[in-house]
């Protein structure tokens, strides 16, 4: 009986989908107008009209969508509006204006239903929704894959108009926005009965929303597999969502000052909360809390009425310090709906008061931005993360970037956006997305499947190894996450002189972005020389018609990994605070001027020389030339060492026991053994070896005329 109930509904479920397809495939497709033109319904292309439809213009251009995808949802006003700005425009230059623009260029637009025909769509080998492909001649020359923009579609048109009719198309295009109903250069204006000032005013308000984008030079280099050509104009209008702030219940800290907090408080007030507390935990006979309490104290103050400040005290309350996880003294940490980060940070109020500030803005939640304020943000921060989200992110994902908020105080900054103009310039193409700017340059987080993007220690792991500056400034709250495992080029500059230490910081930045480029260069020029190796295994063994050779070829792994070399990164130092540092580790006295130095903290090494013999000076071309001869394999300069000939022996066996314990347990056992082996040798004494007194006294040769018995007697 269940199962008949279950058939009798999926049977049921089966014919409401099937009478809706049958619904949407029978509703009649009507006129629209732009520009109050009469623009006919757009092509419909299915597999009985395909072949004749493509061969009766030159041109094609066909959107591939499911009537059910939300993106193809919220593409399909953009390019129902392309189509509707290129069929009522007209030509340029010496063409005739009222030329009909589907014949005059040959060039139509269509769609296919991939639900109803996923046949032809999987023809057009079409793997995901929507795919925009324009044809000519039947043969698809550019593909779109997801949501774009029309100011990314319209140049692939343009070309194919300027192939078709050379010297028709107009210098500066200006586009409407989806669901317009006029091109801009149409549109009537608010102020037409409006005196001529207030018209005037209204044409400088509209003026930015229809700014020129200038061309790409020609010149200019482009990714291989890229399947969009670069914009020419933009037109694309941003318009932010409703931001969703957080107000708390009462206002923070509103007596300015630390609360002692107890386990029910501490329950209450700030673990069932969402606002943000920042709590110390430490013990009375502490040295460093009783050196820490007077900052703290007055950071109670600074912060009243903006942040909550609190501190529990371990001896009084041992069981809630253990429940925490606190393992020494003092320990801060900020705490925001049920997430948690420590404070790493130094204990000055300074540093205090400069992470409270910043811990402020949780009560806010991520912030969007459009692409104005992002350009303004990049200003003012020197790391933001962007997350790029569409209508169809869900809770999920939002919850999961939310988590890492927390730990992104003090280090960078986070928002989120859905603005097209960002799209576009850092070719966004999926939802959701996340990337670091820093100085503007991207750096994108690679998984994308939902499981990874909502995997908060993922992420953040991503997170801290992309969240310092090109070029920070080292200090000893950072000094071993900057040194450790990495190369690095640190320059010694001194911060008085500000002319000079600007012009410094540019040129070390320089240098930095130089070297990520060209590594960047050899990264791609490594992978597709893996890549063409691979697709020549696959050809040779297609050729030879071994298809068990070919499985395998097809499943070799491009692998990329580069754990083994060690990433190069840029700092600097104040070489007028850290002086006696720098001349006791590097021998480098910086009154004599700025120096730049490649340090290798793993090996306690370091190269302060170009390959002329000259000091490495903070100048793009001597920090450049340099690393290239100390990066090679093995470094072609020879390094110095920042401690001793001894104990850098020492150092070198510690480091070979840590990396290769067993190997090294092993030659050590081996070593041991055989020293044993010989000592236990030398002071055994031997036995079953012939000696020459042994045998003297034990047979003693006769003398003449004696016999061997002794007996005396003569022999003949």
């Amino acid at each position: 009986m269940r199962l008949l109930n279950w058939s009798l509904l999926f049977g049921a479920a089966a014919l409401v989908v099937a009478e809706s397809l049958d619904d949407d495939e029978d509703a009649p497709r009507e006129n629209t107008y732009f520009n109050g033109k009469k623009v006919p319904p757009m092509l419909e292309l299915t597999p009985d009209n395909w072949e004749k439809e493509h061969a009766a213009s030159k041109y094609l251009m066909v959107k591939h969508y499911s009537p059910w995808c939300m993106h193809c949802i919220d593409f399909a006003p953009t390019f129902q509006t392309l189509y509707e700005f290129y069929y009522t425009s007209s030509p340029a230059g010496s063409a005739p204006k009222d030329a009909d623009f589907t014949e005059f260029y040959d060039f139509r637009f269509a769609d296919i239903n991939c639900v109803a025909y996923n046949d032809l769509c999987s023809q057009h080998k079409v793997s995901s929704w929507p795919s925009t492909i324009l044809y000519e001649n039947g043969e698809p020359i550019v593909t779109f894959k997801g949501v774009k923009a029309m100011n990314i579609l319209s140049p692939a048109v343009e070309d194919a108009l300027e192939k078709a009719k050379p010297g028709t198309r107009p210098a500066n295009l200006e586009l409407p926005e989806p669901g317009d109903k006029s091109s801009p250069e149409s549109k009537p204006d608010p102020a037409d009965k409006a005196a001529p000032e207030a018209r005037a005013a209204t044409e400088q308000r509209n003026e930015p929303a229809r700014k020129e984008v200038p061309p790409a030079p020609p010149s200019a280099p482009r990714a291989k597999d890229e399947d969009t050509p670069s914009p020419k104009y933009m037109s694309i209008e941003f318009d932010p969502p409703v931001q969703k702030t957080l107000k708390p219940k009462s206002t923070p800290n509103p007596n300015g000052a630390s609360v002692p907090l107890k386990a029910g408080t501490f329950e209450t007030l700030v673990a069932k909360t969402k606002e943000p507390w920042f709590v110390k935990f430490y013990a009375p006979w502490c040295h460093h809390c009783q050196k820490m309490a007077p900052n703290w104290e007055q950071l109670g103050k600074e912060m009243k009425d903006q942040l909550n400040i609190g501190e529990v005290n371990c001896e009084a309350e041992p069981r809630l310090c253990k429940d925490v996880g606190i393992q020494g003294y003092p320990t801060v940490l900020l705490f925001k709906g049920g997430e948690r980060a420590e404070y790493q940070g130094l204990r000055g109020l300074g540093d205090l008061l400069k992470y409270a500030e910043k811990a402020v803005d949780l009560a806010t939640g991520i912030q969007d931005v459009d692409a104005t304020s992002f350009k303004a943000l990049e200003e003012k921060e020197e790391v933001v993360f962007l997350y790029f989200y569409d209508h169809a992110t869900t809770s999920e994902d939002f919850n999961a970037i939310d988590r890492l908020s927390l730990s992104l105080i003090g280090r960078a900054k986070l928002v989120r956006t859905r603005d097209h103009k960002l799209y576009d310039r850092f070719k966004i193409t999926t939802w959701p997305r996340l990337l670091v700017s820093r100085e503007g340059r991207p750096t994108y987080y690679n998984p994308l499947t939902p499981r990874e993007l909502r995997d908060t220690h993922l992420l953040l792991r991503w997170m801290r190894s992309v969240w310092l500056p090109l070029v920070p400034e080292l200090s000893a709250s950072n000094a071993r996450e900057i040194m450790d495992g990495k190369i690095v080029v640190l320059g010694m500059l001194n911060r008085g002189d500000q002319e000079t230490f600007q012009g410094a910081i540019r040129e070390m930045k320089s240098a930095a972005t130089e070297w990520m480029d060209k590594q960047v260069q050899l990264f791609q020029l490594e992978r597709q020389e893996l890549r063409d190796a691979k697709q020549l295994r696959i050809e040779e063994a297609e050729d030879r018609g071994d298809q068990r050779a070919a499985r395998n070829a097809k499943n070799i792994r491009i692998n990329m990994d580069r754990a083994d070399r060690k990433e190069v990164t840029f700092a600097w130092v104040d070489g007028a605070f850290w002086q006696r540092w720098i001349r006791t580790t590097y021998g480098i006295d910086v009154k004599d001027g700025d120096r730049v130095i490649i340090n290798d903290e793993d090996n306690r090494r370091y190269w302060d020389q170009t390959s002329t013999g000259n000091p490495i000076v903070p100048s793009r071309t001597s920090i450049l030339e340099t690393i290239n001869k100390v990066t090679a394999s093995p470094p072609k300069l020879k390094p110095k060492l920042t401690i001793g000939f001894f104990s850098k022996i020492i150092f070198d066996i510690k480091t070979t026991f840590k990396e290769h314990p067993y190997l090294s347990s092993g030659c050590v056992l081996g070593i041991a053994f055989g020293c044993l082996s010989w000592f236990r040798g030398r002071i055994r004494k031997p036995r079953g070896h012939f000696k020459l007194e042994d045998a003297a006294k034990e047979y003693k040769a006769p003398l003449l005329g004696v016999t061997a018995n002794g007996s005396g007697s003569k022999v003949d």
